[in-house]
């Protein structure tokens, strides 16, 4: 099974939940963790995993060839990011804005481009007690995850479970993220700025046809209104985690919720049951 964690913000707890869930069902499944919020991986410093391997992520950028090309600009026209100008007698690449997809090499007349591979990450894997590790890092600058994401995601496994750390909001790294899970668990606070990120994640896990609930962090804050939305829209609220000051304290010095406070276990074992009746419930229907 593959569930993926997310959140229409950042800070709501994503990497609190992923790393519990992550430990309180090491002992009876076989458990990955895999680090999507490549801009800001964090749940090594929780899990401290020792790395044992890693993978660098590299993209296809044009390679123009002056002595081939006659400037033109099919390669400039084709081109749905910029990546490619045509000024005159001179060809601009600009592998920054390139996401890879090939259109210009594919479509160049003169076949003049050819591609060469650019670095923009890496993918570190490892093990954590048991549990086996995977994230990626996208170096700094870059402004496109997907492709490492894409890399981290061929490490899932449907023969246990795949606990998957979304980044934040819903933009593109986060559909990149999602897509493919069994089961989307949205975490949220009870705020405004919660309720309003919550209503956008619901409606992106929905466009892609993802069953989903919710966990209830920081809850004693704000007012009852995510808790209203949720029963509105059916939206089952499988886990409440209340604003507490010991919780932030371990949370401060890189333990984990379970680890801190072991009670919390057979709440995030209850977690994962409630996922896997929905799951199993959806399975059946679809196979009717």
């Amino acid at each position: 099974m593959i569930i993926s964690i997310a959140s229409g913000k950042g800070g709501t707890g994503k990497t609190l939940v992923a790393t519990s869930l992550a430990l309180s069902l090491n002992d009876s499944y076989k458990v990955k963790l895999l680090d999507c919020d490549v801009e800001e991986p964090n749940d090594h410093v929780f899990l401290k995993p020792a790395i044992t391997g890693s993978e660098p992520v590299s993209i296809p950028v044009p390679k123009i060839d002056e002595a081939k090309c006659t400037r033109c600009g099919k390669c400039a026209e084709v081109c749905a990011f910029n990546a490619i100008a045509v000024l005159g007698e001179h060809v601009l690449t600009f592998p920054e804005l390139c996401h890879g997809c090939g259109a210009c090499s594919y479509l160049c007349p003169e076949k003049a481009i050819s591609e060469e591979k650019r670095e923009i990450g890496v993918v570190e894997r490892g093990d954590a007690g048991g549990i086996e590790f995977v994230q990626g890092k996208l170096t700094v600058g870059e402004a496109m995850a997907p492709p490492v994401i894409r890399m981290v995601k061929k490490h899932t496994d449907s023969d246990g479970i795949s606990i998957i750390d979304s980044p934040p909001g819903t933009s593109c790294p986060v559909v990149e993220s999602i897509e493919g899970s069994d089961f989307c668990l949205l975490v949220t606070e009870p705020t405004p700025f919660g309720l309003n990120d919550l209503v956008l994640a619901v409606e992106t896990v929905r466009q892609l046809g993802i069953p989903s609930g919710v966990v209830l962090n920081r809850a004693g804050v704000g007012d009852a209104k995510v808790e209203e939305y949720c029963r509105r829209e059916n939206i089952p609220v499988l886990l409440t985690i209340p604003l507490d000051t010991e919780i932030a304290r371990l949370y401060s010095r890189g333990i984990t919720l379970v680890e801190g406070m072991p009670k919390w276990k057979d709440k995030f074992v209850g977690l994962f049951e409630g996922i896997k009746e929905i799951v199993d419930a959806r399975n059946r229907s679809l196979k009717r």
